[in-house]
């Protein structure tokens, strides 16, 4: 009986394949990750250097069924690589990303809705009172001026970096 319950113990600690092929999956998609990051950010993973030199390898390699056969490398290796703080590196990294995209996104919006509807500029100061007005509507006027005669947009560049300048400093 104490040997049955051994045995038993010993089979829940083995996962099934499907769960060592999830896990080798999900090891492969990390190692994709890698491929996209520039050289600073892999030298911030302190990654082994085997791993390193698989990653700056599969970052060459164009052929589909060659670069593939890396990526198993890669997952192979990193097999023996605690995983959970380059998981971390990388969701910090791409949370900040997705925040700056979320910046760009409401700057832009808040650009066009000044430009086309004659009250988003008060609601705009309501919502950032540090907002220098006056500079704001020398903007938006040069800009509708330089629509209006077709001249490059330069007014128009140089309010989305106002407003993005504004509402970066209301979040900090």
């Amino acid at each position: 009986m104490e040997n049955t319950q051994n045995h038993i113990a010993d089979c829940d600690d083995k996962l099934s394949k499907t769960q060592r092929k999830q896990a080798m999956h999900a090891l492969q998609k990390i190692g994709e990750q890698l491929t996209t990051l520039n050289d600073q950010q892999l030298n911030a993973l302190n990654l082994p250097a085997q791993l390193q030199e698989a990653v700056d390898e599969a970052r060459h390699i164009n052929k589909f069924g060659a670069r593939k056969r890396q990526m198993q490398y890669i997952g192979k290796l990193m097999r023996h690589v605690d995983i959970l703080p380059i998981q971390e590196k990388l969701d910090t990294w791409q949370q900040a990303s997705l925040n700056q995209t979320a910046l760009l996104h409401q700057t832009e919006q808040w650009r066009e809705r000044i430009l086309t509807d004659v009250t988003a500029l008060t609601d705009f100061v309501n919502q950032y009172p540090t907002t220098e007005i006056t500079h704001i509507r020398l903007l938006v006027r040069n800009t509708l001026k330089e629509r209006k005669a077709n001249k490059p947009p330069k007014s128009y560049r140089l309010l989305f970096q106002a407003l993005q300048a504004i509402i970066l400093q209301a979040q900090n």
